[in-house]
C-alpha cells in the first residue's frame, strides 16, 4: 500500500528546493532591476505555499517507502516541478501560453534542449538564468536533490534512487546511497561551473544545449 503521507512529506521537501532555485533567480532579476522580479516572487510564494501543505499532509508520516512510493515520488517530482517551475515563464508574460511555458520548462528539466523561443537572448538575465538552471536541475536529477536529505525523515533512499535511475541495473558508486548523491553533488558545485566560465557561459547565461546550438550555427555561417 502506498505511503501517501510520506509521500506529500518528501514532496514538501522538494517544493521547498525549488522554491529556493527561484528566489535565487530573483536575486538577479532584482540586481539588474528588471521586469520579472514580481513574476518570480510570486511564483516562490505559490511553491513554497504548496510545499507547507505538502508538509502538513505528511505530518506523522510513517517512517517507509516502498519501491511503489519511489515510483509515485519520481512521477510527482517531474510534473509538479515542471508545473511551478514553469509559472516564472508563464506569469512574466514573456511565454504567453501555459502549454509553451510547461513545454520549456520540462525541456529544461529533461535537458533535451528543445525550446519554443525563437529569440531567446531577449529574455531578462532572471529567466535566462532560471532557464539554464532547469537544465542543471535536471541534469543533476530532481529526487538527487532529496536522497542527500532524506535520513532527516529516518528512511532509506534506495527505492527513489532506483526509481530515479535509468536502464535495468542500477549500480552504486558507493554502498550508501546519500554519499553516492553528496559525490554527485560535490562534482556538481566544483567541477560544473569551472566549465561554464571557461566556455563563457556564465557570462552568457547561457546552457550547455544552448552554447553547442550556437556554435553550430555560427560554423555554418563562417
Amino acid at each position: 500500500m502506498i505511503n501517501a503521507k510520506m509521500i506529500a512529506r518528501i514532496m514538501g521537501a522538494l517544493f521547498f528546493i525549488e522554491a529556493g532555485f527561484l528566489i535565487l533567480c530573483s536575486f538577479l532579476a532584482v540586481y539588474y532591476n528588471e521586469s520579472d522580479i514580481s513574476a518570480f516572487l510570486y511564483s516562490a510564494a505559490i511553491t513554497a505555499g504548496a510545499g507547507s501543505i505538502a508538509a502538513l499532509a505528511g505530518k506523522n508520516a510513517e517512517k517507509r517507502i516502498s519501491r511503489r512510493d519511489g515510483y509515485v515520488i519520481v512521477t510527482l517530482a517531474w510534473v509538479f516541478f515542471s508545473l511551478f517551475g514553469m509559472l516564472p515563464f508563464y506569469l512574466s508574460g514573456y511565454i504567453p501560453t501555459i502549454t509553451d511555458a510547461f513545454f520549456e520548462t520540462m525541456s529544461g528539466f529533461t535537458t533535451t534542449g528543445a525550446s519554443i523561443l525563437d529569440n531567446i537572448e531577449s529574455l531578462p538575465h532572471g529567466l535566462l538564468f532560471w532557464r539554464s538552471m532547469t537544465q542543471w536541475i535536471g541534469g543533476l536529477g530532481i529526487v538527487f536533490f532529496t536522497i542527500a536529505v532524506l535520513p532527516i525523515f529516518g528512511v532509506g533512499s534506495v527505492q527513489l534512487f532506483a526509481a530515479e535511475a535509468t536502464g535495468p541495473t542500477h549500480d552504486k558508486v558507493h554502498p550508501r546511497i546519500g554519499v553516492t548523491a553528496k559525490w554527485i553533488w560535490t562534482i556538481y558545485y566544483r567541477d560544473y561551473p569551472a566549465g561554464c566560465w571557461r566556455h563563457e557561459l556564465f557570462r552568457q547565461c547561457m546552457s550547455f544545449s544552448d552554447y553547442y546550438r550556437h556554435r553550430r550555427i555560427f560554423n555554418q555561417t563562417k
